[in-house]
């Protein structure tokens, strides 16, 4: 039997580990995915097992291997949930904890303390980040200060430290390769934007070692080669990009002013700035989008959302209100508007554009009217709404108008919160008939770098549109919603005393 060439992605993401297998036209012939449990050990604190995580990528990938017979898998590309740090014996490749997930903001206290010698904004020129728990130098920090014999040990040479990326990357390869992308290298407030090398003066800060670190590479470049699945022995790794970024590619975002909305755990909205760097003025931060092996690398603006998605697995499993997450559309769809009732869902403060680790959770205009109906249409515009505030900074920051947003990732799924979010927002909403674009963008950047794809352009005549919602509320209703919007989201914060780990000073 003839074999089609393919990429196999792995996806490793907040909730779950999925596999993708993509063919030559950019079609997923097989896909396989497994859920990974979610640890809270105290308030604020969020990790996952990296041994769990690690059986489940392997699961995945025999499962997707298995029902994609006659495609020969010529490349893997790997995708992650950024930030998500974990700490490893370098001998061993045992954990010396469990990853601490991006959400997670025990490293708040030293935030705080960091942010009073030049504020939270201190490392942002260097970074394009402000000084928050959310990123991955504070939570190594943490760990250091937590066991100070972690600190002997990596001085000595006997820890590495990465992201969810660079740990796989280990797994898959023996030990052999310590390495990461310049997307997830971005996010850990330690690699300089305009070098992309790891900044010396924030490691010191820090106290992390260099040694420790990975090695940065092009997003599309070589990686290393699969060892350890026999299924994939000897298959180059050629495509690394954190999560958002790979969405971003994934839609074929690769001109300036091309954006995307991902609908998943949070909501992260990227917009390409090209090879511009552009310090946001708006709550957003600075990030890198890609970068190609050989090129220069192409930046974005990002305004990240902590709550969506999770929003209704609350409604699901804190409050009982939906059996099942899809239930949310066909409930909400039941009554007309949310009867001014706002759900805010700062569950564990704001990230952009407000940075308030001061807000919590609010349901604000309950009167005996309101039904469980109304919380849930509430809930799918306050996903809606979030992501109007960052667009709306978007704006602000680049001096474009938002002409479409382009949309994936599972809850863009949801017809009735698309046809809202068109609504609140005021531009076209495009889905993509592949909503995993982030598993799809890791195939792409792998593909093109072992020539599957040529270029850019062939990549972008594979994207297709699914389905596109067009506003049809007028601009002064629009405008109402947003204040009341504005006026809940005010009223959230304060709540949680004191100010920690989150408040920036863009957002004074």
């Amino acid at each position: 039997m003839t074999q089609r060439d393919a990429v196999l992605a792995i996806d490793q993401g907040t909730t779950s580990s999925r596999t993708l297998v993509v063919d030559e036209a950019g079609e997923v012939v097989a896909s396989a995915q497994l859920e990974h449990r979610q640890i809270f050990p105290q308030p604020g604190w969020v990790e996952h097992d990296t041994d769990e995580i690690w059986s489940n990528v392997q699961a995945v990938i025999r499962d997707a291997i298995a029902a994609a017979p006659g495609h020969r898998i010529r490349a893997v590309g790997v995708t992650n949930q950024r930030e998500t740090t974990v700490v490893w014996d370098a001998a061993t490749g045992r954990p010396v904890a469990n990853a601490i997930v991006w959400q997670d903001t025990r490293s708040a206290d030293l935030v705080e303390r960091l942010a009073a010698d030049g504020g939270h904004d201190r490392f942002r020129d260097i970074t394009g980040l402000p000084l928050a728990s959310y990123f991955s130098a504070t939570k190594v920090r943490w760990l250091f200060d937590t066991d100070p014999t972690l600190q002997e040990r990596a001085e000595r040479g006997e820890l590495r430290i990465g992201t969810i990326d660079s740990w796989l990357i280990d797994r898959l390869t023996g030990g052999t390769e310590h390495v990461t992308d310049v997307t997830n290298a971005s996010r850990t407030l330690l690699m300089d934007l305009r070098t992309l090398t790891w900044s010396a003066e924030l490691c010191e800060v820090f106290d992390i070692p260099l040694a420790t670190l990975p090695r940065i590479l092009p997003s599309s470049s070589r990686f290393g080669e699969v060892t350890t699945i026999p299924a994939l022995d000897g298959v180059p790794i050629t495509g690394v990009l954190g999560d958002q970024q790979a969405a971003a590619f994934g839609q074929t975002a690769f001109e300036p002013g091309e954006s995307k909305n991902t609908y998943g755990t949070g909501n992260f909205l990227l917009l390409n700035t090209g090879t511009e760097l552009r310090q946001s003025q708006h709550g957003l931060v600075s990030t890198v989008a890609y970068q190609l092996d050989g090129e220069a690398p192409v930046y974005a603006l990002e305004g990240s959302i902590a709550v969506s998605g999770s929003l209704v697995q609350w409604l699901r499993d804190g409050l009982g209100i939906i059996e099942n997450a899809a239930d949310i559309e066909a409930l909400a769809a039941t009554v007309p508007d949310s009867a001014d009732v706002v759900v805010v869902p700062a569950f564990q403060g704001l990230l952009a554009p407000h940075w308030r680790a001061d807000a919590r959770g609010t349901i604000i205009g309950i009167t005996r009217y309101t039904t469980k109906a109304h919380i849930a249409r509430a809930c799918l515009e306050a996903v809606a709404m979030q992501t109007v505030d960052v667009a709306m900074a978007m704006v602000e920051d680049s001096g474009r108008e938002l002409r479409e947003l382009r949309v994936d990732g599972g809850m863009s799924a949801n017809n009735l919160l698309m046809d809202i979010q068109a609504d609140l927002l005021g531009c076209a909403v495009v889905r993509p008939t592949c909503v995993e674009t982030t598993a799809l963008g890791a195939a792409f950047a792998a593909g093109l770098s072992i020539g599957l794809w040529p270029d850019l352009a062939s990549l972008r005549a594979l994207w297709r549109e699914d389905r596109r919602w067009t506003p049809t509320m007028d601009a002064d209703e629009r405008s109402d919603v947003h204040l009341r919007w504005t006026d809940a989201v005010g009223r959230s914060f304060g709540w949680a005393r004191p100010v920690r780990g989150l408040a920036v000073a863009a957002a004074h």
